[in-house]
């Protein structure tokens, strides 16, 4: 299996807020609010560097709920799946 990153969708933008990031999407009037706190850096997001990287914690905790969070942006259309070279 191809160990693949996960960036923003050139069609969204993200920002850090109070309670964590705030994902919108340009295609339309959709917006999702994910409650990560600090523990990820939407700077970075925003920048182009993959989500696995700008996670600001390695717990176990939080890597488990930055995949769900993953799969439910992908599934919305806020990230997109990019293959590891």
């Amino acid at each position: 299996m191809t160990p693949k990153r996960h960036v923003l969708h050139p069609c969204c933008r993200v920002r850090n807020e109070c309670f964590g990031l705030l994902f919108y999407d340009l295609r339309g009037p959709r917006l999702l609010f994910a409650a990560t706190g600090a523990q990820i850096d939407g700077a970075g997001l925003g920048r182009g560097q993959a989500v696995e990287d700008c996670v600001r914690s390695r717990a176990p905790t939080v890597a488990r709920s930055l995949g769900v969070l993953i799969e439910q942006l992908v599934e919305k259309g806020f990230l997109r799946e990019q293959p590891v070279c």
